[in-house]
């Protein structure tokens, strides 16, 4: 925007680098250009400013399809002062000389045109497409149509306007017919969503299903397995028991042959014993046979003497050696002799 500064019978004009500006004294073109600065006397001058930088231009219109229907178009236009001079001769750009307001009515009259020309085109190619082919086809035809069309259009050219750009964002009916025309649609994805719902719910039955069976077939494997357990188990235990019965048969055995060994070997030396005693004693008989009297009466006092208690003083009578004397006289006689009698 440009800057006007007031001084006493002149003023000064500082432009800006996005406005081209008009000098006119006279009548006669005394400055121009984008960024000028000079001097003017605001009774003998005239200013404009057109701007030369890139500008937007939304547009809405209404169009009606080959079927009577409504349809609303949005698009966007982008567009420059190729010639700003002749916008300024051709649109309200002028600057006020005082405060350097500058005029709305140049950009107004621009959205004007471009949206009745844009509107024009637009009408022509819906007119000639269903609704539903405005539906689906309708934004990059018109699109291809504006870009083509508004660039050359002959007042545009002869304005100095120059379009760079046009965007067209949607091509959509009213509400009710849009609700209408979704119906089928939202009914379609609604039943997708209620089948992949169903699907997801048998997935996850299916899964729970699985899940059991695995479950179940884990009980039955351990259970098999804890049967095979037992089973082992019982099968250890007896052949523990057998091998534990074997070897205490073969103990048991053992132990009676140990047994039968040590009777027949003390019984072999019981009769070994007694056979020597036996003929120890029958050697003996002999040697008493053969012995006389008073060798068997000595040895019967020796072996009696042998059970007597010990004898502290010993008292022999005449009448005891008169005995003995005469037994042992008798003995060497032969036993002729008749034995003494005792007083």
């Amino acid at each position: 925007m440009a800057t006007v500064r007031s001084y006493p019978w002149t003023r000064h004009f500082l432009g800006s680098p996005t406005g081209h500006v008009v000098h006119l004294r006279r009548g006669r073109v005394a400055h121009q250009g984008v960024g000028q600065a000079f001097w003017f006397r605001p009774t003998t001058s005239v200013l404009s400013e057109v701007p030369v930088d890139d500008q937007e231009l939304p547009v809405f219109f209404h169009a009606v399809t080959t079927d009577h229907q409504d349809v609303t178009v949005q698009a966007n236009v982008t567009y420059r002062f190729a010639d700003p001079v002749t916008a300024s001769q051709r649109l309200d750009f002028a600057v006020d000389p005082h405060d350097g307001t500058t005029s709305t009515d140049g950009r107004d009259q621009v959205t004007t045109i471009v949206g009745q020309l844009a509107q024009s085109h637009a009408a022509d190619v819906l007119a000639d497409m269903t609704l539903a082919e405005a539906m689906t086809a309708g934004v990059p035809r018109v699109r291809a149509l504006l870009t083509e069309a508004l660039p050359a259009d002959p007042r545009l050219v002869a304005t100095g306007i120059a379009v760079v750009g046009v965007q067209v964002l949607a091509v959509r009916p009213e509400k009710d017919v849009e609700r209408a025309l979704q119906t089928p649609a939202r009914e379609h994805i609604q039943a997708e969503a209620d089948r992949a719902t169903h699907e997801r719910r048998a997935l996850a039955v299916e899964r729970e299903r699985a899940i059991a069976e695995n479950e179940l077939a884990s009980r039955i494997e351990l259970a098999t397995r804890r049967e095979r357990l037992v089973a082992q188990d019982g099968a250890n235990a007896r052949r523990e028991a057998e091998e534990q019965a074997a070897a205490a048969m073969v103990e048991a055995r053992a132990r009676a042959e140990r047994s039968t060994l040590e009777t027949d070997a003390r019984a072999e030396q019981v009769r070994a014993v007694g056979e020597a005693e036996a003929a120890a004693e029958k050697a003996r008989m002999a040697v008493y046979a053969e012995a006389g009297q008073g060798t068997l009466v000595a040895l019967a006092l020796r072996d009696a003497a042998r059970s007597l208690p010990d004898v502290q003083h010993l008292t022999v009578t005449p009448d005891l050696l008169t005995g003995v004397l005469g037994s042992l006289v008798q003995g060497a006689l032969g036993g002729d002799a008749p034995a003494p009698k005792a007083a």
